[in-house]
């Protein structure tokens, strides 16, 4: 148990994906403009990886690993990934119309976020059990949720700030980013 739970706290605070491993920037610096479309997105990729780590970790254990076809991994993940990612898409036009209008093109952007499928991955190569694999996701996609609505929210208060022309639009927002990268090192002493 307290394996699982470092797993949980070190892959979301510490490595987290987005401050420390650079994945998954697209949606992060793409998507943060509100709170709510971050939240949106936060849970979309919460979702997507969850579901892909456990069934791209069976394929991997039942299918690939037995059939010697290992070195197709990655095409194989990325088509689980994909077929995640549409189911996401339907249903999120279905429930909640205005949250798939607000999240546009960065929804169907998850198939080829990098985190999603560097989760995968990661899990498998390390030859993570299944508990740790499903730990390491799950730390992961909420630190990645966790990243993108501070940012969001750092956006939105920035928003009415009086900033310096030169600084205005994308430049303060990666400056925000890397002081969120340094605060975030500081809880490298938590584990």
């Amino acid at each position: 148990m307290k394996t699982l739970l470092l797993t949980l706290i070190s892959t979301a605070l510490i490595n987290n994906v987005v401050l420390s491993q650079f994945l998954g920037l697209c949606p992060f610096l793409g998507v943060s403009r509100k709170v709510d479309t971050a939240l949106g997105m936060g849970g979309a990729v919460v979702f997507v990886i969850m579901l892909s780590s456990a069934l791209t970790y069976a394929l991997d254990l039942w299918v690939l690993i037995p059939l010697n076809l290992v070195y197709l991994r990655t095409i194989v993940f990325i088509l689980v990934i994909a077929a995640l990612v549409q189911a996401v898409e339907m249903a999120l036009r279905k429930l909640s119309h205005g949250l798939y209008t607000s999240l546009g093109v960065y929804l169907p952007l998850i198939t080829t976020n990098c985190a999603v499928l560097g989760v995968a991955l990661n899990n498998v190569q390390k030859g993570l059990g299944f508990g740790e694999a499903m730990m390491a996701a799950l730390g992961t996609s909420l630190g990645f949720a966790l990243a993108i609505t501070i940012l969001a929210g750092i956006r939105e208060r920035i928003e009415y700030n009086d900033v310096p022309h030169s600084f205005k639009g994308m430049p303060v927002v990666l400056l925000s980013a890397g002081l969120m990268a340094i605060a975030f090192f500081g809880f490298k002493g938590l584990v």
